[in-house]
């Protein structure tokens, strides 16, 4: 589960002392499973404004556009390396979407959000109108890839259970399957990309834990491998042990040269014991 802190910005960015507005440390206590990331939407008014995204982006898990003419749309899907284009799709757009310039910012793994909460508590019917319009000639145009929904809601009455907006989106022309990846598959996948561009180098190499032991746990089993019996012997394989689960009392290792030694002196040893014996052949009958 995922909360997101919005921050609006217009035209220019922000002076560079300023910090996101969500201290670090919350000051409410936070269930277990909960995620809070945070998000600074940028209004475009002006295609020839410096927006400085990159710093933006060490400050915030996600950076949207909002972009506010024709010449900022193009500009956000060709050009601006954010992660969301947010459109308003309640005021009447000036030409229709064409799926190039689309196709270039889902390519780009940007996504297209579709907020939906003006068409339930808007009192103009105009902005109805043009919601369900827009809203349906972009899935039509995007064929359904790289959507995600959200509410844009300013008060809890506006916002919606999944079922129901993914029966919204099936009005609207979208697939239930699609309708499902919108608020599952999509939001997840732009918030590991915009993760990765922040944390990895160039959004292709990242740092992962590699499964390291701990330090204490192999301090011990250093402290371990030093007492009692040796663990091999001169083989390379480790002693035996009694039936009573105790291990084998083991000796130190004879050199081949001391074997040849107490071999010739145990046969001299058997030579002086009989020195009188001799040899005897067995007679047939």
């Amino acid at each position: 589960m995922w909360l997101l802190s919005l921050t609006p910005f217009q035209e220019s960015c922000p002076p560079t002392w300023y910090n996101s507005p969500v201290t670090g440390p919350l000051p409410f206590p936070k269930p277990p499973n909960l995620r809070i990331l945070r998000r600074c939407n940028i209004f475009l008014t002006d295609a020839a404004s410096n927006f400085r995204i990159p710093q933006l982006q060490q400050l915030y898990d996600l950076v949207a556009a909002r972009p506010t003419d024709e010449r900022t749309l193009q500009q956000a899907c060709q050009s601006l390396d954010v992660d969301i284009i947010s459109l308003d799709l309640t005021r009447k757009m000036e030409k229709h979407f064409k799926f190039p310039m689309l196709g270039m910012a889902i390519a780009r793994g940007i996504k297209i959000e579709l907020c939906y909460s003006q068409g339930i508590l808007s009192t103009d019917p105009m902005a109805k109108r043009n919601l369900i319009s827009n809203a349906t000639q972009l899935i039509r145009v995007t064929r359904g890839r790289g959507l995600i929904f959200s509410s844009d809601a300013r008060n809890v009455l506006g916002i919606r259970a999944p079922s129901d907006i993914i029966n919204l989106a099936s009005v609207w022309g979208l697939g239930t399957e699609k309708g499902k990846d919108g608020l599952t598959k999509e939001p997840r996948s732009v918030v590991e990309f915009a993760r990765l561009k922040r944390q990895s180098y160039k959004g292709v190499v990242d740092i992962v834990y590699g499964g390291e032991k701990p330090v204490h746990v192999e301090k011990e089993k250093a402290t371990q491998k030093g007492k009692g019996v040796p663990t091999t012997n001169q083989n390379g394989k480790r002693p035996g042990g009694s039936l009573e689960g105790n291990p084998l009392e083991t000796k130190a290792p004879i050199s081949k040269s001391q074997q040849k030694k107490m071999k010739k002196a145990k046969a001299n040893a058997g030579s002086d014991e009989h020195p009188n014996a001799a040899t005897t052949e067995s007679l047939p009958y």
